[in-house]
């Protein structure tokens, strides 16, 4: 099975289970920028009610749940992982967190679809900001290649003051100049 495959299959337990999700991440990043190949999948789920063991059960036996979720120190979250067992591809959920910007991004989650399948997926400009305020200091290269991907592919269709509004915030300001002049550099993608 394909990472690709894998992700279509929580895609349908998430809808199947009628829980709220945003498709994060690389996949995220790969819809609006370059792909490239990953090793997990990241989602953000408001569970409500839902216990994760719910969305194990509609995801079925291919997936092993970790009974333990762990905290996340960014947003201040916490998030529980399934891996698929034939081929060790984990999917990360993380619970909507009250941090303003993890509100702000899931109110403006894009409905699209992907091979037929239904999912919501962070805007581009939530995919930027989140991987510039995860890579804070640049240490996290691959997402920093994954924003001046977005950057070169969405340069022309990107909410900028939207994004410079939220990277001031983080304190991500220029770490976003900085990629936003190595993407312009390498030309349109």
């Amino acid at each position: 099975m394909t990472a690709e495959e894998i992700v279509y299959q929580v895609l349908d337990a998430l809808d199947a289970s009628g829980v709220p999700f945003m498709l994060v991440g690389s996949f995220s990043s790969n819809f609006y920028g370059i792909a490239r190949s990953t090793q997990d999948a990241v989602f953000v789920v408001n569970l409500g009610n839902t216990a994760p063991s719910e969305i194990a059960l509609r995801l079925g036996p291919g997936f092993q749940l970790d009974p333990q979720m762990s905290f996340e120190t960014i947003t201040g979250t916490h998030r529980f992982v399934a891996l698929h067992r034939a081929s060790a591809f984990k999917v990360e959920f993380f619970l909507l967190s009250n941090d303003p910007h993890d509100q702000e991004r899931f109110a403006r989650r894009r409905h699209e679809t992907m091979s037929g399948h239904h999912m919501y997926v962070a805007s581009p400009e939530d995919v930027i900001i989140t991987k510039l305020r995860w890579s804070k200091g640049g240490n996290r290269k691959k997402d920093i290649e994954d924003v001046r991907n977005v950057i070169r592919v969405q340069e022309s269709s990107i909410d900028w003051n939207y994004v410079e509004h939220w990277c001031t915030l983080h304190g991500t300001g220029d770490l976003l100049n900085r990629t936003r002049t190595e993407a312009a550099s390498r030309g349109p993608a």
